[in-house]
């Protein structure tokens, strides 16, 4: 994972998650499979619960759904938080994806997805996409989710810098 899309992920824990530190809550994060980082350390706090999703076993992986777009194993409304980070790129349809997300979050609860606006083929199987803010909100709005911010590395609001994934992300509230 590169450090602007790790730093992303803080701001995301900073902002949105700091009043929930006393709070025991579930958390989802969908593509966790450690290749080159992870957000746990973000999530190490006595009272959350961190599960791992992805669409094969490895490091800091918990669950793999027998199909990637519907995820039986999991209940409707398990989640008071889910986040996705690189991961998005790779899923050839989002769009279900992002239904099955808002499936199993509960009321209430919390997502940040960050997915690359730019950056070069980077197959894990597959790389299909690349994501603008206009496309994360359309996104919410696909999955009955409310936008809470959405940004990309080359807005001018976010000071995080990456030249070449320019990273977009997605808060949101369901």
């Amino acid at each position: 994972m590169h450090p602007s899309s790790y730093q992303n992920m803080q701001y995301f824990v900073k902002k949105y998650l700091d009043s929930l530190k006393t709070k025991k809550i579930n958390i989802l994060d969908v593509g966790s499979c450690d290749v080159n980082g992870t957000y746990r350390d973000l999530f190490q706090n006595k009272n959350w619960n961190y599960t791992g999703l992805d669409m094969e076993n490895g490091r800091n992986v918990d669950v793999v759904p027998e199909n990637m777009y519907d995820w039986r194993e999991i209940e409707d409304a398990q989640f008071d938080v889910v986040i996705s980070g690189q991961a998005f790129e790779h899923i050839e349809f989002f769009w279900l994806t992002i239904k099955e997300i808002s499936r199993i979050m509960k009321n209430n609860a919390f997502l940040c997805i960050i997915a690359p606006s730019s950056g070069y083929e980077h197959r894990y199987p597959v790389d299909c996409w690349r994501f603008y803010p206009d496309g994360m909100r359309s996104l919410s709005k696909y999955a009955n989710l409310k936008t809470l911010e959405t940004f990309a590395d080359w807005d001018d609001k976010n000071k995080i810098i990456d030249e070449v994934w320019k990273d977009c992300v997605l808060i949101a509230r369901k």
